[in-house]
């Protein structure tokens, strides 16, 4: 038996839509890491004032990601519905437990859905479904870009993993659940620095020192992310992974039939009159 030909995503990640990609995450992978590997004798103290310039900068960045990929992929109505209901579900599984110990079960979803749906489509779902969620949350603010490119990031990395047309059943289900696992760290502790640079210096010795160099820097935020998050990226790491044990088949299943019912990618031909 011939293995079954790989069926093209909703969204593709065409040249103008990785070049929108690259850029975005340079920049956007400055603004996480600058406090690690800026000059210890530079004058840190303003970056506060320009917090506000990045936030708008990266928004405008993520835009023109999600634009570039829309009008490359001529992405149809179809997967325009799709997009919507994903991320408008994902918005709403989010509330259920935030605030409780890191338990966040929108994770599983997106997780599963960029395994499906592919790494462009993955992006875009990912960067949408946070922006959704904060308009639902009330979450919006300098952070709000953050997350999404974070999110894009986590959900664009579930469409990257290898076997998308021929591993199936329980050791694509181990590896979306390991995924999970590892990515839903990873998504903490770049999130950890975002933030961890605005604490106040004298709050503790885990703060970050502009005077210090990487090392010290780097051994301050470790104890950061062990002192105060910790706990909230094993919460969910762990629901990320009983969720896509037990709901993962099913909701796999799921995607795979809407996917192939909703022929993202029929031709469209013109017979001449």
């Amino acid at each position: 038996m011939t293995p079954p030909r790989p069926r093209p995503a909703p969204v593709r990640l065409g040249p103008r839509s990785l070049v929108a990609l690259a850029l975005v995450s340079v920049v956007g992978g400055a603004g996480f890491t600058w406090p690690l590997f800026a000059d210890p004798g530079s004058q840190l103290g303003t970056h506060a004032q320009d917090a506000p310039w990045l936030f708008a900068g990266l928004l405008v960045l993520l835009v023109a990601v999600v634009a570039a990929t829309i009008a490359e992929s001529g992405l149809g109505p179809k997967a325009v519905a799709m997009l919507g209901v994903l991320a408008a579900t994902g918005a709403a599984l989010r509330p259920i437990g935030a605030g409780t110990a890191g338990l966040e079960p929108m994770f599983f979803l997106l997780v599963l859905s960029g395994r499906v749906l592919g790494p462009g489509f993955g992006f875009v779902l990912g960067a949408v479904t946070m922006f959704a969620s904060a308009l639902l949350t009330g979450g919006v603010g300098p952070w709000l870009p953050f997350q999404m490119l974070s999110m894009g990031w986590f959900t664009l990395g579930a469409g990257l993993l290898p076997g998308a047309d021929r591993l199936r059943g329980r050791g694509e289900v181990a590896m979306l659940a390991a995924y999970g696992f590892l990515a839903s760290f990873a998504y903490g502790t770049v999130m950890n620095l975002s933030g961890w640079p605005f604490m106040d210096a004298l709050a503790s010795n885990v703060a970050y020192d502009p005077h210090a160099g990487l090392a010290t820097n780097l051994s301050r935020f470790l104890a950061y992310c062990l002192a105060t998050s910790l706990g909230w990226d094993l919460g969910r790491a762990t629901v990320t992974i009983v969720l896509t044990c037990f709901l993962g088949p099913p909701v796999l299943r799921a995607l795979r039939r809407a996917t192939r019912r909703a022929a993202f990618e029929s031709p469209v031909t013109f017979e001449p009159r």
